[in-house]
């Protein structure tokens, strides 16, 4: 089949203002339960995002990573801060971020600023990890270029070597970002491409809810 003809018709679900909850965080969290509580294939990861940044001159850098917490009104990832979203970030810390759930042909975006999460909420994360995801932190120079697979994979058999029996160490240039909405939007395809948008935007220090136009 050609690209061109590859479509979907979204039959699922429908979306009204008097559907969702006045607070987005709370309909966030409504939304991500029905997602995670879906029958998926173990494959899926329902805290997977799209997560786009943009240098001073505005080009713009999308990948995906995964949400690891929600708290205190603000969305956190973790990653090196020396990666090119590291970087940017440190220069522009403006952020998108892009939900896709398509067993319930769903979409969320959220907009907003970004700060650097505190080194304790770092720390705590970092602990957290699988030890393999540990050392693989300490080898990775994320974005950086490397001469070969093979290096990175000495490197790792030298740190397993190097802290076993003890505790790895949280590096200096690792931690989590905050992003703090001014904007959300929840996505439900609907036939004919006459999809709902429901959207929050921050207004008078609150939340104001409009439908946009598909």
């Amino acid at each position: 089949m050609s690209i061109e003809k590859m479509r979907r018709t979204y039959t699922l679900s429908g979306l009204d203002k008097k559907d969702v909850d006045p607070d987005p965080m709370v309909q966030f969290d409504v939304w991500f339960k029905q997602a995670n509580e879906s029958p998926l294939p173990e494959w899926f990861e329902v805290n997977a995002m799209t997560l786009s940044t943009a240098d001073p001159q505005g080009a713009v850098t999308s990948r995906v990573v995964l949400l690891k917490q929600v708290k205190e009104g603000e969305f956190y990832f973790f990653t090196n801060y020396d990666s090119i979203k590291g970087k940017q970030l440190a220069a522009n810390p403006q952020a998108a971020l892009c939900f896709f759930w398509p067993h319930l042909e769903r979409q969320i975006r959220i907009e907003g600023s970004v700060r650097k999460a505190s080194r304790a909420d770092a720390v705590a994360y970092f602990q957290s990890r699988p030890r393999e995801s540990q050392l693989g932190a300490l080898v990775s120079r994320q974005s950086s270029e490397v001469s070969s697979r093979e290096d990175l994979e000495t490197r790792m058999q030298e740190l397993i070597a190097e802290h076993e029996g003890s505790e790895v160490p949280c590096p200096e240039n690792w931690g989590g970002y905050a992003l703090k909405p001014t904007w959300i939007e929840f996505w439900q395809g609907r036939p004919s491409r006459l999809h709902d948008r429901i959207a929050y935007k921050q207004h008078d220090g609150g939340w104001k809810q409009v439908r946009l136009s598909p």
